[in-house]
């Protein structure tokens, strides 16, 4: 017999997640020109939206995560920006970081596609959102 989850586990769970994302954003801001570089160092085009957009896909899929609100929804904008990011800037599997972060990625996929599939787990506003 399965048991249920602990939605206290669950809200932990979305705030761990929450805080790379919340901190590779606000990083991103705050190191703006130089995250910028990086990025054209890759050789990808309109680098300023796509810059603009992934801080905005990390926060506001942080701040999703973190509240519950629209969880699954901010899940799903967190996984579309995963995927490109790590096969992007993570695939030089001769150099062990990028294999760290590489595999470092797909544990967080897994974590974001549980909340893809259980929401805010009761603790969040989706969940007071049903209830009221």
């Amino acid at each position: 017999m399965a048991e249920k989850f602990s939605p206290m586990a669950a809200l932990v769970g979305r705030i761990f997640i929450a805080v790379i994302f919340l901190n590779s954003g606000y990083g991103k801001i705050m190191g703006f020109a130089g995250t910028q570089k990086y990025m054209e160092s890759h050789g990808l085009p309109l680098v300023s939206i796509l810059l603009v957009s992934a801080i905005f896909a990390e926060i506001a899929g942080g701040l999703s995560l973190v509240l519950g609100v629209y969880t699954r929804l901010g899940a799903l904008a967190l996984l579309l920006f995963m995927i490109p990011t790590t096969l992007i800037f993570h695939t030089d599997f001769t150099q062990r970081i990028q294999v760290i972060h590489f595999l470092k990625n797909l544990a967080i996929m897994g974590g974001i596609l549980a909340f893809m599939a259980m929401g805010d787990g009761g603790l969040g506003y989706d969940s007071w959102r049903k209830r009221g």
